[in-house]
């Protein structure tokens, strides 16, 4: 009998470990990954030591890269603030979302990155510059810049530490969610990423969407903290081929300055990236560093952006994600575009992307380039204004950035071709040469093309100035005598 009972017994444990190793197992549901954006203000893409830049400090960023998606690529679909953010937190071309001109406001109706993942169960922060509040019309230009933002604008972010716009990186305040006003103590950079860090740590054990936005290395250049201007010596920097000769010890200072906010961020972003490794996080965070776009720096004889040369619309674009992607470099060289990067970060987090999506979604690309789904970025200048307003050169635009070229047409007709594979410096304006004519046609039926999936129809500035209820800011509406020179008929 107590044989009987052992061999029973024996058997039932058998079954049992023969169920549990044939059933099926339940399904784990992945934990959500947090996702930290962190973007800085006019840095371009040739400004960091990954990118083969042998004087710009910037070992946390080149590090960085070693372990990330570098999207070499990546275009600035409108090179200036205010509808590069509205883009951003959209996902729409700027005259989808309607912000085409600095200081405009984005409607409160618009449907958000931040919404969006609040929705999916995030918790939501931003940080630093927003430039998306605006002001009405009649009002002065600036006016909105110093005043708070009320939650109603906040287009789904809760933790809040922002002010409008402020170049004034040492003197520089925010205010709160309760539109408290704060000073950032020092250079704003620096409070800005440790109120970042302070948000990572309460946050960590739910998931989290956290915006940080640097203002430097915009101008004033002469602005970073004197520890980083005392790393460069302008006589010792390597000027570009394409800026003037007469330019180049003017280009030498300007790099000195603007290289030492580069490096000051460097480290901000470097104590950033240790506190994810701190707090064992890093593997479930998608981490995006990038810049809203470039800045000319005296390259073609100009400083600044919104123009189509690619010091202006290029910028860095590092996408870690360990999780998914491994902690490996893995390097896209087919572009991207800032509509592209909402449904991109939707896709990796596993999030459905709504319709009112305009970018599409390249991570399924990143590992299988068969499948990467951008050909050609395209790039806008609906409305020229402010710094490269029609009086200064400025004129309405679109363009498209491939892999390989660059292609612009204004109102008056196709205006720059450029090769950027065997002219890196874009020195050599290839269009309408007879040699290049079926090129110039392919890449003119690209544009058309882009134009119109965005329905486009690429009218003068003043129809979308009226057509969105805007008004020019001080002179930027008067034209020179050239300007419809270049457009009249022929």
């Amino acid at each position: 009998m107590k044989k009987n009972l052992q061999l029973s017994g024996f058997l039932l444990v058998a079954v049992s470990l023969l169920y549990c190793t044939t059933r099926p197992k339940t399904a784990v549901k992945a934990e959500k990954p947090n996702v930290i954006f962190i973007f800085s203000d006019q840095w371009r893409a040739d400004a960091v030591g990954y990118a083969g830049n042998p004087d710009v400090k910037t070992p946390y960023a080149d590090q960085l890269a070693k372990e990330s998606v570098n999207f070499k690529t990546a275009i600035a679909t409108m090179p200036v603030c205010t509808p590069y953010r509205a883009t951003l937190l959209t996902g729409q071309y700027p005259l989808k979302h309607g912000v085409f001109y600095n200081d405009k406001p984005l409607p409160n109706e618009a449907l958000t990155m931040a919404e969006i993942f609040k929705d999916n169960g995030y918790q939501t922060g931003y940080i630093g510059k927003w430039h998306i509040n605006g002001h009405r019309n009649g009002e002065h230009p600036f006016s909105a810049r110093d005043k708070p933002i009320t939650r109603d604008r906040r287009q789904g972010f809760d933790y809040w530490k922002v002010r409008e716009v402020s170049h004034d990186y040492n003197d520089s305040f925010y205010f709160d969610e309760k539109d408290q006003k704060h000073q950032w103590p020092g250079y704003d950079a620096f409070p800005q990423t440790d109120s970042a860090i302070g948000f990572i740590k309460q946050s960590k054990d739910k998931p989290f969407l956290l915006v940080l936005s640097w203002g430097p290395p915009h101008n004033p250049y002469h602005t970073a903290p004197e520890k980083y201007r005392a790393m460069y010596d302008p006589k010792t920097l390597t000027i570009r081929p394409n800026v003037p000769k007469a330019m180049q010890d003017s280009a030498r200072r300007i790099y000195a300055d603007y290289y030492a906010h580069c490096t000051a961020l460097d480290d901000a972003l470097g104590k950033l990236l240790k506190t994810l490794d701190e707090q064992g996080i890093a593997d479930n965070t998608i981490l995006v560093w990038t810049s809203d776009h470039g800045d000319m720096l005296l390259t073609q004889g100009v400083l600044r952006k919104q123009r189509p040369w690619d010091e202006s619309i290029r910028v860095p674009m590092l996408v870690r994600y360990p999780a998914q992607f491994g902690k490996k470099s893995i390097e896209i060289t087919k572009p991207i575009n800032t509509p592209d990067i909402l449904p991109t970060l939707l896709g990796m987090a596993g999030l459905k992307i709504p319709a009112t999506i305009d970018g599409k979604d390249v991570s399924k690309g990143i590992l299988n380039p068969a499948v990467y789904p951008i050909d050609a970025a395209l790039v806008v200048l609906p409305v020229p204004f402010h710094e490269y307003n029609f009086q200064n050169g400025g004129r309405e635009y679109r363009a498209v950035r491939t892999e390989r070229y660059t292609y612009a047409r204004r109102l008056a007709g196709p205006w720059l071709l450029y090769d950027n594979q065997t002219d890196p410096y874009q020195l050599n304006n290839l269009v309408n040469k007879a040699e290049y004519a079926a090129l110039q046609k392919q890449l003119n039926a690209v544009l058309d093309q882009k134009l119109k999936e965005t329905n486009d129809t690429f009218l003068p500035a003043d129809e979308y100035m009226k057509r969105y209820n805007y008004t020019y800011d001080n002179k930027d509406s008067l034209r020179p005598q050239s300007y419809y020179a270049e457009i009249r008929p022929k």
